[in-house]
């Protein structure tokens, strides 16, 4: 038996440099690296990473969620860029150099209920399709 599991994500077309630059200066920080190249490619999208359902917002949608969420009010020095589908969203932590990824409930969103999931946004990806 296959102990892969399934990745069954719907992309979208990749982002401009254009459109990046513009949520850079919008939420005033620098998305990292990994996560430009990725957006450059796949700018969002939705479906499962093996067990786990990612809603991948567009480079576009950023600005506008972290406002509509608050972050900066109830979680300053997050970045949301995904959500689970569900009650919880994923940011980057950009409280240190590195801007780990964390996991934060929409309802009750503060600093303290950040969760480690990954220390970067590869590894984040791995993380959520299961592997190694």
């Amino acid at each position: 038996m296959d102990s892969k599991l399934p990745i069954e994500f719907n992309t979208n077309s990749g982002a401009t440099e254009e459109a990046i630059s513009s949520a850079e200066v919008e939420i005033n920080f620098t998305l990292p690296e990994e996560y430009k190249t990725f957006v450059r490619r796949t700018n969002g999208g939705d479906g499962f990473l093996g067990e786990n359902y990612l809603i991948l917002w567009t480079v576009e949608e950023i600005p506008t969620f972290n406002k509509e969420y608050q972050v900066n009010e109830y979680a300053p020095g997050l970045i949301l860029f995904a959500s689970t589908g569900g009650g919880e969203a994923y940011a980057f932590d950009t409280r240190t150099a590195t801007s780990p990824v964390v996991q934060v409930p929409f309802i009750g969103m503060d600093l303290t209920s950040a969760k480690p999931v990954a220390a970067g946004f590869a590894e984040f990806l791995a993380k959520l399709a299961g592997c190694p």
